[in-house]
């Protein structure tokens, strides 16, 4: 059964940092590509960023050069370094990966305000 378990959100203000987790368990992780989406109130959940099992990233305009995503296989996780957040970085953010079908994480809120 796979399970994606997101950790690491929470309150900062514009400029901040916040570093996103994500435990990945029910599949062989390092076969797999990993993504972040996020999802703001009104809006469209939308891709932020992913990275392939070669370890390749793509990242989303708006975040390119502040966020960076990274995986350890060892431990079935991937990351999301977000630095310089702004207040449009606000959203529930989603660990991400299709095997077979999608699956998602219970999402965390992140939350930029001064």
């Amino acid at each position: 059964q796979v399970q994606l378990v997101e950790s690491g959100g929470g309150y900062v203000q514009p400029g901040g940092s916040l570093r996103l987790s994500c435990a990945a368990s029910g599949f062989i992780f390092r076969l797999y590509t990993m993504a972040w989406y996020r999802q703001a109130p009104g809006k469209q959940r939308e891709l932020v960023a992913q990275i392939g099992t070669g370890g390749v990233e793509n990242y989303a305009d708006s975040v390119r050069g502040r966020f960076t995503i990274s995986r350890d296989n060892p431990v079935s996780t991937v990351y999301l370094q977000m630095n310089n957040l702004k207040p449009e970085d606000t959203a529930v953010y989603y660990c991400y990966v299709y095997r077979a079908a999608d699956y998602w994480g219970q999402g965390t809120q992140v939350t930029v305000s001064s």
